[in-house]
């Protein structure tokens, strides 16, 4: 046979070879992304109530480069032949997947926060509708400290475009900007006031800054990525630990420098006039803006059941090492409450069990997923989802699961339920939490 009459021939079997394995596999991810997204629709995590990805339909070409560049993964999926969220919930705000789609069709912000009565509402430059009022940090929604710092400066660049103004009646003992919060976003927001010469004065209720990474484990890893911050300039890694990162802040405190007020809770934040009069226990701070960076850790929610005053019952955990030989409960189903369960499976003689309400844990990030899988696998972590706790004694805690009740022998139940906001001081604020803001508030122009 003449080689011409092969060539063809030749030419489809190397196509097939190529393109249907191709074909085969884009129809399975398909498949997946479907039931992932049905599965999420069950389970209530597909609804984008903080950050997330939004995503052009109009302009998505459905390539799934977005997919794999998440590093928590099981956030999108291509559904239909367009990227879809199928875990809203899972989503801190990387924004790796808006860098990784070719056709720009994706930006990471906030969801629908209209019926959230725990994020407030703010325009582009994170001001309130409180107006020389921004909130940035976490209480605004929005996770990961890069996303903090970025917000902050964003805030102070708006304050000093207010700031050029004439001052009015402010005075010698009024501060420019008053923040409170002396967390990644709260000093940030200071040392930026401070590159464009405006007075500051940072108020924090804690004796040391750092805000909520103070609470943290020792040596935990923050997820910072790389972020400019004013005067330290760029901080290139992905991820420090609780204690690299509080040496960072305290090194911009001093090369500022920063005026921090520690031991400061603020109790009022009131207007008047054309000011702003934040009180604490120490006295009343004025000031022409205000920027509250506060945590959203706040009080610790409680169970609610018998028991549960016993000094054997935790709600944070700095040092696992101190837990060893012990029996211990995890209560909870967020990234908080799975690295406790991690830290303590790992220590010497310990017995874990983690308890969550939900049939799964869908809130974690994906490296915590992976090593929990581990430990439950070679049988060092217990869980027991669909459970709830119903009782707390000396020596045991009773767990109500499918249908009955069990009592587990126990020495210690960290509880991880997350945390009342310190939403009254906004309330008293003025600060809206429904409804939209207008228009000319929404967008910079």
């Amino acid at each position: 046979m003449p080689w011409d009459a092969l060539t063809w021939p030749l030419a489809l079997v190397v196509a097939a070879a190529i393109v249907l394995p191709y074909l085969l596999s884009f129809r399975r991810r398909r498949l997946v992304g479907r039931v992932r997204l049905e599965e999420a629709a069950r389970l209530g995590t597909d609804r984008p109530l903080a950050q997330y990805p939004f995503i052009d339909a109009t302009r998505c070409i459905g390539c799934g480069s977005c997919v794999p560049a998440c590093p928590e993964g099981d956030v999108l999926a291509v559904v239909g032949g367009t990227a879809r969220v199928v875990n809203a919930l899972r989503c801190i705000g990387h924004g790796r997947c808006a860098i990784a789609c070719p056709v720009g069709a994706i930006e990471i912000g906030l969801g629908d926060v209209r019926e959230r009565e725990d994020i407030p509402l703010v325009d582009a430059w994170q001001e309130s509708s409180v107006a020389g009022l921004f909130v940035v940090g976490e209480l605004s929604g929005m996770a990961l400290v890069s996303n903090a710092v970025a917000q902050a400066v964003r805030a102070v660049e708006r304050i000093a475009e207010r700031a050029a103004s004439p001052r009015g009646v402010a005075g010698p003992d009024v501060f420019d900007v008053a923040v409170v919060g002396a967390g990644p976003a709260g000093l940030a927001a200071a040392a930026a006031a401070g590159e464009k010469g405006l007075s500051h004065v940072v108020l924090e209720q804690e004796s040391d800054l750092g805000g909520t990474i103070n609470h943290y484990p020792r040596r935990k890893l923050v997820l910072v990525q790389p972020v400019e911050v004013p005067v330290l300039g760029r901080l290139r890694e992905a991820e420090y630990t609780k204690e690299d990162l509080l040496g960072l802040l305290q090194r911009l405190v001093k090369d500022a420098p920063l005026a921090v007020r520690f031991g400061e809770r603020v109790e009022d934040v009131r207007r008047s006039g054309e000011l702003f009069e934040v009180r604490s226990a120490a006295g009343t701070v004025r000031s022409r803006f205000l920027v509250l960076a506060l945590g959203r850790r706040g009080t610790p929610r409680k169970l609610g059941v018998p028991g549960e005053q016993l000094p054997k019952v935790m709600y944070r955990l700095l040092d696992a090492e101190s837990y060893q030989h012990q029996r211990l409960l995890i209560v909870g189903g967020g990234d908080s409450a799975v690295e406790a369960a991690i830290g303590l499976a790992r220590q010497r003689g310990n017995e874990v069990t983690l308890s969550y309400r939900r049939e799964k844990l869908v809130r974690i990030k994906r490296k915590n997923e992976d090593r929990l899988a581990r430990l439950l696998e070679n049988g060092r972590v217990r869980g027991l989802m669909s459970s709830t706790v119903a009782q707390i004694t000396p020596t045991s805690a009773v767990l109500e699961a499918g249908g009955g009740r069990q009592e587990l022998a126990n020495d210690y139940v960290f509880v991880f339920a997350g945390g009342e906001p310190p939403l009254a001081l906004l309330h008293k604020a003025g600060i809206r939490f429904g409804g939209a803001l207008s228009a000319a508030r929404q967008s910079p122009s």
